[in-house]
């Protein structure tokens, strides 16, 4: 073990996507002459995770994608939406090439990587002091992307928790010009939302997944069960299906702050630092901008702190239309059906990216039932009032592991 401490510029704590996002805008931004250090227990490789979102094409991510479309399918039971993206697309990315790419960066930067995990990260306010099972590392800044949960808990804590499976099919029975972004035909949890989804690569190979928006995991045989009810749904014959591979995942769904800055020179990215987006569960897009700004932000000199992810409003709105479905005021199926009805596609993808107007704001607010609405935000008012004058009355909350199957053989129910 080494007791002499290294001196870094800029350390990276936390390996996965969003660490991985930064190192190739580093790269890509023209940054020379930085020391950089990556330090994480795991060097991430391969295809641990699939991210969804969407953008618009002709940016530094179109020669990674596995696929995508600009057209999606919106449905509710009785109501079957095929919508038009234009200007732009609904994406897949899996964590592979992101991995490979960061991989690369990390070679061109001269990146130092430290296999530990970080046991203590210290702003002593001109340099910041990351304690690791190989000895200590100092630095200029630190960028940490760590999971870890709400400063407090939310009004509302809700889960995003999920499980996917890569279908492979004897024959074409996909539709590789359309996603079904999402599908509420599912049986509706008594607390939440559900929903599945279809991401087609091509006519015989997609991912399709069944997601849960409440409070509490399910079991594995559970999230098994709904995935099979699913494809049958779907109309799709099991003794025709392989399925490769299986994906889990939970994400946090709270009005609960999470904090960017918790110190001068320390900086929290993805989840940790506010990526996700609390009605949604969708972080990806929040990612790589971070990743962005803080390239150019170091290419010109200056501190390696990104803007904020969503505008105040927009954390606002969120936290209002969780607690409207928490409290049964609205039903999912109902609510996003809405939006998509009562707004052209773009204007509520990019709302749900936090890049709508104030107009647009006011456009999509009115697209959904006022009085349940109006309730919900009058409750949420109340609720910050009752966090002032008694602050840390709710008990800690923290996001679970994502649900694995016991061995890979349990996953395919037939």
């Amino acid at each position: 073990m080494s007791s002499a401490p290294v001196d870094v510029d800029l350390a990276l704590v936390g390996g996965g996507g969003a660490a991985s996002l930064v190192l190739a805008a580093l790269a890509r931004h023209g940054v020379r002459d930085l020391r950089i250090a990556v330090v994480d227990p795991v060097h991430r490789r391969g295809q641990d995770r699939t991210w969804a979102f969407w953008d618009e094409p002709g940016n530094d991510l179109d020669e990674l994608l596995v696929a995508s479309w600009t057209q999606v399918e919106v449905v509710t039971p009785g109501t079957h939406r095929t919508l038009d993206l234009n200007p732009l697309r609904y994406a897949m990315l899996r964590s592979g090439p992101i991995y490979d790419r960061a991989a690369e960066a990390e070679r061109r930067l001269g990146v130092r990587r430290i296999v530990a995990g970080a046991e203590d990260v210290h702003d002593e306010g001109d340099r910041v002091v990351v304690r690791t099972g190989d000895g200590p590392l100092r630095a200029a800044w630190v960028l940490d992307s760590r999971p870890r949960p709400p400063r407090r808990p939310g009004r509302t804590n809700w889960l995003q928790h999920f499980r996917g499976w890569w279908l492979a099919a004897d024959r074409p029975v996909f539709d590789p010009e359309r996603a079904v972004l999402m599908d509420f035909r599912t049986p509706q949890p008594v607390r939440g939302v559900s929903f599945g989804y279809v991401l087609p690569v091509d006519s015989r190979y997609a991912l399709v997944e069944y997601t849960e928006f409440g409070p509490d995991l399910l079991t594995s045989a559970a999230y098994d069960a709904a995935l099979a009810g699913y494809r049958d749904l779907l109309g799709l014959d099991p003794a025709r299906l392989t399925v490769t591979e299986v994906e889990n995942g939970v994400i946090p769904m709270t009005d609960g702050p999470f904090v960017a800055r918790p110190s001068p020179r320390v900086v929290r990215l993805g989840t940790a630092g506010g990526a996700t987006r609390p009605s949604t569960g969708f972080t990806f897009s929040a990612m790589h901008r971070q990743a962005e700004q803080v390239a150019r932000e170091v290419a010109a000199g200056r501190d390696p702190v990104p803007a904020s992810a969503y505008p105040p409003r927009h954390r606002w709105m969120d936290a209002v239309a969780l607690r409207a479905l928490d409290r049964d005021l609205v039903g999912g199926p109902e609510f996003f059906g809405r939006l998509f009805d009562r707004n052209p596609p773009s204007r509520v993808l990019r709302f749900l990216d936090g890049g709508t107007t104030r107009a647009e704001d006011l456009a999509v607010m009115r697209s959904t039932r006022m009085l349940p609405m109006v309730t919900a935000g009058v409750a949420d008012a109340a609720g910050r009032l009752r966090d002032r004058i008694a602050p840390g009355r709710r008990p800690p909350w923290t996001v679970p592991p994502a649900v694995v199957a016991p061995s890979d053989a349990d996953a395919p129910p037939r």
